[in-house]
């Protein structure tokens, strides 16, 4: 399916975003594959597009037709220009994979080529995932051949660990429900001290669990601040939980380089 709402995606300045389709992971991925998404784009000579992300706080796989990575979770806005024609095959993983594919601490903001890690061959899976859609990227057969291959390179990540199912939980709960705004909510919820959060969240997903909490708010404020008609930023930032506007104000604009008013005024999806 191509789904046009996904509101971790900001899209370019312009309300523009190439077709990305999305597609759920097979059952018995679940606890390491959230899901599949694959854009496919065709833009005239001259022409390119920056295309915003408000990541969650999870690993992805990117495989391109000029590149490939293991990308760690991006803090701040994720950007990517997009010129020409081109294709990408991505699998968003859960927060569990990230550290067991770099056998080891979860980095944020950092890119790991598929052929450097040692948990997968990544050079046969690249070499399936290219032969798959580099023929005709917008075909659904295409595309299913290449969710296959990568489906099949992470197979060997079932069962999760226990370890890696409680920071699956975690990240479901302060990313399901909007009432959770503290710390400590999150530590009562799973009876868990606020330091052995803190190394559990470093550890697994290289982020801190009070950025877990901020990155859900700004995802809230994404589909709030692209409501049609006029945006009442101060109900905004109220029913997010914010002290007052300011504050909403500079956690918005300390990532995404705008204020919530010149984002609002962008011009709605196309």
């Amino acid at each position: 399916m191509t789904d046009p709402t996904e509101r971790a995606h900001l899209r370019d300045a312009q309300g523009f975003s190439p077709p990305v389709h999305r597609f759920a992971a097979a059952p018995g991925l679940a606890d390491v594959v959230r899901r599949h998404w694959l854009p496919v784009w065709s833009l005239p000579p001259g022409q390119s597009t920056v295309q915003r992300v408000l990541q969650y706080p999870v690993c992805l796989i990117v495989v391109a037709p000029d590149y490939a990575r293991l990308v760690g979770p991006t803090t701040g806005l994720s950007t990517q220009e997009l010129a020409g024609e081109g294709w990408a095959a991505g699998v968003m993983l859960q927060p569990a994979a990230g550290a067991l594919l770099l056998d080891g601490p979860v980095l944020p903001d950092t890119a790991t080529d598929l052929a450097a890690l040692k948990t997968i061959d990544g050079p046969t899976l690249v070499a399936k995932v290219r032969a798959a859609m580099a023929p005709a990227p917008s075909d659904p057969d295409r595309q299913a051949l290449a969710i296959l291959a990568l489906e099949t390179e992470l197979e060997y990540l079932v069962p999760v660990d226990q370890e890696g199912l409680f920071v699956n939980a975690v990240v479901e709960y302060v990313e399901g429900d909007p009432q959770v705004r503290r710390v400590g909510q999150i530590c009562d919820k799973f009876a868990i001290s606020e330091r052995s959060l803190q190394r559990l969240a470093a550890r697994r997903i290289g982020l801190s669990p009070k950025w877990l909490i901020q990155r859900r708010r700004l995802h809230e404020a994404s589909e709030r601040l692209r409501e049609a008609g006029s945006v009442d930023l101060a109900r905004v930032a109220a029913d997010l939980g914010y002290a007052d506007q300011a504050h909403f104000g500079r956690d918005w604009r300390r990532v995404t380089g705008l204020t919530p008013g010149e984002f609002a005024a962008e011009p709605p999806p196309t």
